[in-house]
């Protein structure tokens, strides 16, 4: 009896192992575990590498699944400048692991020049852009990606977009229904302090002086939609998971997300350097400099342009320091990230720089151009409708355009001039365009007003990746404007984020504004644009664009006429 017993279980223990054996069989059958380690074992034996298991770990892992997104992390950070930010991170599940793979941050500059005295108020609106930000990663979009492929960043770009648009549109109708029936429908932002005062100004100046033309009040600035920081954060981050999961350079990756062929040979953007600022914060009167900017001449390396900024740079300080009085004040670096002198009049600076030039045995106009940053929008005074080129000198936009004129006729190395007045004076943008011809290209920053039509006689585009600015949007419009945009940066740069050089070298673009030659922040990008300039000649796939100096590489300008069309 127990005999019996004995050899039922016996039995049942053989059916069991059976039956799992039977499965184990269709289960490596159905995934082709047999063909896929019989091959394996093939190629070993052919190949004899000599870390065996490395290699089948590689063989292996690339049978593994495609990562798919698991998580994402939003954290709050601080920015070059001291200012709260945040920082996206993205997590893949890899070969069944959760695995960090990047995390990257945009800048939160959120708007033009702030002239408001009311920095605890703007303070509290920072603070209150950037909690919502790590809301919105860590929550709604943390759900709205998960699964994602990493890979597609259109679609992602796609859905964050969408998440962006949806947010607006249940704003607006939360913002419509709080209106009671005697209310005015409130269909745009309230205007600010600052812009009420900037109207009645205006105003009063309209009253007070109906000779002159008519002054254009200043456009209403577009509103930085609170968590919009989280949409650049994260679009950054994924392309920079994708690059990695490709196992490319994130330059290449970005190349290869234009649509185009995927480019045989790349060439580096030249390094547009900031040489000097006598801006409004500088120490001196002289407001309309922000910054003075070097361009080199095509074709040279990013370590040849550094080298020959910092001897021109040396010369010029030591022409400052020998003629500055004792117990004055001398140059000190600004936000720039360059030296900043106590000017006067325009012509000092470009003075200086044509002396020091001369002493170094550098041609202007040959070995270098120069670019001007007037960030013309910064010195308009509304209560006189005029802007304060220098403290207590006052110029009409017209006037403004005569003093250009001037300058570029005395100094021709100046080829570029950045923001030479507000969006408002669309008239003296075509005039001064038209009377500079082909000698000087006019500039617009278009980094916040990126869909608004290209003002008359504009030449080239500043673009900055900041707040919901996403990949795919710099990828269409650097497309829409080839040949014409120029990628910048701004004063708040994270720390640790040095993507806009792989982003300028993967959109193909020829001139890239990094700053001046200090800053952890700047010199970061600055490396690794040397980084890549290396890579690329090892590899034998660099080539060099040789073109014109900047005012003859730009789109031809738009008319009045043509942009109506």
């Amino acid at each position: 009896m127990s005999s019996q017993g004995s050899v039922s279980r016996q039995s049942k223990e053989e059916q069991d192992l059976y039956e799992m054996k039977k499965a184990a069989a269709e289960f490596y059958r159905v995934n082709r575990v047999p063909q896929e380690i019989e091959r394996a074992l093939g190629q070993l034996l052919l190949l004899q590498p000599q870390d065996l298991y490395g290699y089948l770990a590689d063989y292996f892992t690339n049978l593994s699944a495609p990562p798919r997104i698991s998580r994402l992390k939003g954290r709050e950070v601080y920015d070059a400048s001291g200012q709260l930010s945040i920082e996206a991170e993205v997590f893949c599940i890899v070969c069944n692991k959760e695995k960090s793979m990047s995390s990257a941050a945009v800048s939160s500059h959120s708007a033009p020049m702030e002239t408001s005295l009311d920095w605890k108020a703007k303070s509290q609106e920072r603070v209150d852009h950037v909690v919502t930000a790590v809301q919105w990663i860590n929550e709604p979009l943390n759900s709205m990606l998960k699964d994602q492929n990493p890979c597609a960043q259109s679609e992602i770009d796609h859905i964050l977009s969408f998440f962006m648009a949806r947010y607006l549109e249940e704003k607006t109708r939360n913002r419509e229904n709080s209106c009671s029936p005697s209310q005015p429908e409130v269909v745009a932002p309230s205007p600010t302090p600052m812009q009420t005062k900037e109207k009645k100004n205006a105003d009063k100046v309209k009253k007070s002086n109906m000779a002159e033309k008519p002054f254009v009040p200043a456009e209403p600035s577009e509103p930085v939609l609170h968590g919009s920081l989280a949409i650049g954060s994260l679009s950054l981050a994924v392309v920079k998971t994708g690059a990695q999961i490709q196992g490319i350079p994130l330059y290449k990756y970005i190349a290869a997300l234009t649509g185009r062929e995927a480019p045989t040979q790349f060439h580096i953007p030249a390094s547009l350097v900031t040489l000097l600022s006598c801006g409004k914060t500088s120490p001196g009167k002289l407001n309309l400099l922000k910054e003075v900017i070097l361009i080199p001449k095509m074709g040279q390396g990013v370590k040849q342009i550094i080298t020959m900024t910092l001897e021109l740079q040396k010369e010029m300080m030591r022409i400052v320091n020998s003629s500055t009085k004792a117990g004055a004040p001398q140059a000190v670096v600004c936000d720039s990230g360059a030296p900043t002198v106590s000017y006067e009049r325009p012509e000092q600076p470009l003075d200086l720089i044509t002396e020091a030039c001369s002493n170094l045995e550098l041609t202007l106009g040959t070995d270098i151009h120069l670019a001007v940053n007037c960030a013309a929008h910064e010195l308009m005074d509304y209560s006189k409708g005029k802007y304060e080129v220098a403290t207590g000198v006052l110029k009409s936009p017209d006037e403004l355009a005569d003093m250009y004129q001037t300058l570029i006729c005395k100094y021709p190395a100046v080829v570029a001039l950045i923001d030479p007045f507000r969006r408002e004076d669309a008239d003296q943008w075509e005039r001064l365009s038209k009377a500079t011809g082909h000698t000087c290209s006019l500039i617009s920053d278009i980094t916040y007003k990126s869909q608004a039509p290209p003002l008359p006689g504009v030449r080239g585009f500043i673009l900055k990746p900041v707040n919901e600015t996403t990949v795919s949007d710099l990828i269409c419009i650097t497309s829409k404007h080839k040949g014409s945009v120029l990628m910048g940066t701004t004063s708040s740069e994270p720390c640790n984020e040095e993507s806009l050089s792989d982003i300028a070298v993967g959109l193909g673009l020829d001139y890239v504004i990094l700053g001046g030659l200090s800053g952890a922040q700047r010199m970061l990008k600055y490396n690794r644009l040397i980084s890549i300039e290396e890579e690329l000649a090892q590899q034998g796939i660099l080539v060099s664009k040789e073109k014109h100096p900047l005012r003859c590489s730009m789109e031809k300008p738009r008319s009045r006429t043509e942009r109506t069309v």
